[in-house]
């Protein structure tokens, strides 16, 4: 993995996961993540740091939070203290996280702090600030201003408990939420809650994310939502549903006091069936890219919408663009360049029971298709024969996800896929691990029958200035 992804985030060095602590403030965003600073393996945990301005171009910082006596650093989160509630100095960031020591699995909430913009942190002297009640799962704390007090969230096995509090150093447990013959039996990890308009309407609805670490619908560990309400005490669920079919998107966060409202989440691109064993030269992980959310309301109900964020239009170069194009089997109206990243958008007329497709290739042979049946609703990616696949058994499998009409989109990056469909309410992401330098060969085919697309527009992805990390 010699060659670093045009868009998506990697570490410096060595080994990354889960994003934690991700917060706006004085015009940057700030992301930290899990980082082994010293292997390329999982191992004691760190949060590595890194801040952008635009969410894609970003600045490597000194590591944050190191292991002390009370353990390794889980994850947690990170926000800024507007009213100084916690007594540590005006407008501080101030990060909540799990420390995890071993032997006995033993997890505590602690606090720490940051005076000069997130660049050095202080661990609060009365650390732990929340104990563990006897549960061996009991981490990666939520933490967010709801009307006149905090609110944690934190993962407790198949549970998520909520706690209160004024200060953010005394808590007091306010509620839980579990499902009750949940077919799901992978421990919940990484909550994240949040409130999202539903588009064009005057309501507002609460999501809850969170990362499960087994039975994902491409296998291994995944991520669900929850859609429901939120009295400031606990959570109630209307629906829930998986937030990607792909194997590759987990442990997702989202942006604290990000400008404008938006609500911007990020997940890693990684599945812990095999992401100790993917290949590796110098650094191992990568981060989604980010993407904004939304509600929408459909026939099934309620829906997270994804879709990636607008500043990823600044690094379009246009290749191809054509507006009622007959695609006919055979034809590939595309130019066979090659490039490490790609964009596409299009938009194929309604009723089609057409099967087309995506096929990605480079010079050494190896090659990515994504197919769509309209006629079966099903999208699948095959991605057994995109570079190194067999580190791992369940690499090669097959993924697929449902498919509706609507708009689609296609990400691809030098080491990542991430497909949105039906605006983005359903989304697919997949880790690849090609060994030809200089991206990959696009092509679109038809399948069977010609296909009628209303839109196509083609990108290759490039950044507008010289990348800081």
């Amino acid at each position: 993995m010699a060659h670093r992804p045009v868009l998506h985030l990697t570490p410096p060095a060595n080994w990354l996961n889960d994003p934690n602590g991700l917060v706006y403030y004085a015009g940057e965003y700030h992301l930290f993540y899990q980082h082994h600073p010293h292997s390329l393996d999982w191992g004691p945990m760190h949060w590595g740091h890194a801040v952008s301005r635009d969410l894609l171009q970003w600045e490597h910082l000194p590591i944050a939070l190191a292991p002390d006596e009370s353990g390794m650093i889980f994850s947690g989160s990170a926000m800024v203290d507007w009213q100084n509630s916690a007594g540590v100095g005006a407008e501080a960031l101030v990060a909540l996280y799990t420390c995890h020591k071993e032997p006995g699995h033993h997890e505590t909430q602690h606090l720490a702090y940051s005076l000069d913009q997130g660049r050095t942190w202080q661990k609060y002297a009365g650390n732990p600030i929340l104990p563990n009640p006897g549960l061996r799962d009991f981490r990666d704390p939520k933490v967010f201003w709801h009307v006149d007090h905090w609110v944690m969230c934190l993962a407790a096995g198949r549970e998520i408990r909520f706690y209160a509090s004024r200060n953010l150093k005394g808590w007091t447990f306010s509620g839980g939420f579990a499902l009750e013959n949940d077919p799901f039996n992978g421990v919940w990890e990484t909550p994240d809650l949040f409130q999202l308009p539903v588009a064009g309407s005057r309501q507002t609805r609460w999501v809850l994310t969170i990362g499960v670490s087994a039975q994902a619908p491409a296998g291994g560990s995944g991520s669900r939502y929850f859609i429901g309400h939120f009295d400031g005490l606990t959570f109630r669920a209307e629906s829930a549903q998986w937030m990607d079919y792909g194997p590759d998107f987990y442990a997702p966060q989202s942006w604290s006091d990000a400008p404008d409202g938006r609500r911007i989440c990020i997940g890693w691109m990684s599945n812990w069936q095999y992401a100790r064993q993917t290949p590796a030269s110098g650094w191992r992980g990568m981060f989604s890219i980010p993407r904004e959310l939304t509600l929408t309301e459909t026939a099934e109900g309620l829906r997270l919408t994804q879709q990636p964020i607008a500043e990823v239009k600044a690094f379009r170069r246009e290749v191809f663009s054509s507006q009622g194009l007959t695609l006919r089997p055979g034809e590939n109206p595309l130019n066979g360049r090659q490039a490490p990243a790609w964009e596409v958008e299009a938009e194929i007329a309604p009723g089609t029971e057409s099967r087309f497709g995506f096929r990605l290739h480079n010079p050494n042979g190896e090659s990515i298709e994504i197919l769509f049946d309209y006629k079966k609703q099903v999208l699948s990616l095959d991605r057994s024969r995109s570079g190194a696949v067999d580190f791992h058994p369940a690499f090669a499998a097959p993924i697929s996800a449902p498919l509706t009409p609507g708009p689609l989109r296609l990400l691809v990056d030098t080491h990542s896929i991430e497909i949105f469909t039906a605006c983005g309410q359903v989304t697919l992401s997949a880790a690849i691990f090609p060994s030809a330098a200089g991206g990959q060969k696009l092509a679109i085919f038809s399948e069977n029958d010609p296909l009628q697309i209303q839109r196509l527009d083609v990108f290759l992805l490039e950044p507008p200035t010289p990348a800081l990390n």
